[in-house]
């Protein structure tokens, strides 16, 4: 089975650490950091499934998004041999479609 690597845009490393800083905040360090460890573990899942999520062409072609645990979006597109994670957007959070990477 083929093997992806998994790899954070510039956005989106941006986005985990405003979400770790916000939780840090808003519940206690060690709250934000197992939630961002959960994060970080279903992202490697794309190694061997990076076909997950809707596919929405319109905005970027290949861009896929998928939910986690119902408060973030996933937005990345699947490379040849890389998942590309674009953004992570907590609690309903939109971008721009011209803010992708």
């Amino acid at each position: 089975m083929k093997r992806y690597a998994v790899r954070l845009g510039g956005r989106a490393e941006q986005d985990l650490r405003d979400l770790y800083n916000y939780l840090s905040v808003e519940a206690s360090p060690a709250i934000a950091r197992r939630y961002v460890d959960r994060i970080t573990a279903f992202l490697t899942g794309f190694q061997q499934f990076p076909s997950r999520g809707s596919l929405y062409p319109e905005l970027r072609k290949g861009l896929r998004i998928v939910g986690f645990e119902r408060r973030v979006s996933i937005a990345f597109v699947v490379e040849e041999s890389e998942v590309l994670v674009l953004r992570l957007l907590y609690g309903g959070r939109s971008f721009d479609p011209d803010d992708l990477e």
